[in-house]
């Protein structure tokens, strides 16, 4: 049996299809979410193998998480919308199927049974380079849209990632694999990405180490493995 979780904005809906993929007797739902951010901590929380997912949803659609995901261990992902005219756009997203509302449960029967018997691994190749415009972010009961051009560093810590502007530190459901590969971040240190425009001074230290110092006066680790890349992507040999 699959596992999977259903993502909404609706309620009723939400409940709905979790009924009929009930039904199907070959779905389990282990979770749901009313909106892009619960679903994306649900995922990378969870790991399941099929995502229902809504497109029209406040502040992020469907489309716009399907790009913040992993392409490395992305589940299967199923679109259910009201909405006929997203159908190419989520098709050129590598989803699996695509489902109009009302469900119905014969249609919904047949993209199950292709669940199941779909052996291959989905080829993400085309989310994964799509950019990041804008980074989702959470903080004092409010969720953050912030511009990846905003962003000074990110760094990984015991609570999750933090996004940090030089101006407010807020975290994000994102990983720093998912942020090095579809933002302008760069990596300095295992648990650090940095953007080049945010760099005030590199200063040398003993042992091939380095410090980076930001416009904001925030200084960042720099790791011998990652100086010499620090310095090619300004040019310096």
């Amino acid at each position: 049996m699959l596992n999977a979780i259903v993502i909404d904005d609706e309620q009723y809906a939400r409940e709905e299809l979790i009924e009929l993929l009930h039904e199907t007797k070959q779905i389990r739902v282990i979770q749901q979410a009313e909106n892009a951010i619960e679903g994306l901590q649900l995922i990378n929380k969870l790991k399941p193998d099929i995502i229902f997912l809504d497109i029209q949803m406040p502040q992020i659609t469907g489309i716009k998480m399907l790009s913040m995901l992993n392409p490395d261990n992305m589940p299967k992902v199923v679109f259910s919308t009201a909405y006929d005219q997203y159908a190419l756009q989520a098709f050129e997203e590598n989803a699996f199927d695509y489902l109009l509302k009302p469900i119905d449960p014969v249609r919904l029967q047949k993209t199950v049974d292709r669940l199941v018997k779909s052996t291959t691994p989905q080829n993400y190749t085309g989310i994964e380079h799509k950019q990041l415009a804008q980074v989702p972010c959470t903080g004092h009961n409010r969720i953050l849209i912030i511009a990846t051009e905003d962003i000074e560093f990110a760094y990984s810590g015991l609570s999750g990632v933090y996004i940090n502007t030089g101006q407010q530190e807020t975290t994000s459901q994102l990983t720093l694999k998912v942020l090095e590969e579809k933002t302008p971040l760069i990596r300095c240190h295992r648990q650090y990405l940095v953007n080049l425009k945010a760099i005030k001074e590199i200063q040398l230290l003993d042992n091939s180490l380095a410090e980076i110092v930001t416009t904001s006066g925030k200084t960042l680790p720099v790791s011998r493995r990652y100086l010499k890349l620090l310095k090619q992507s300004f040019g310096i040999v």
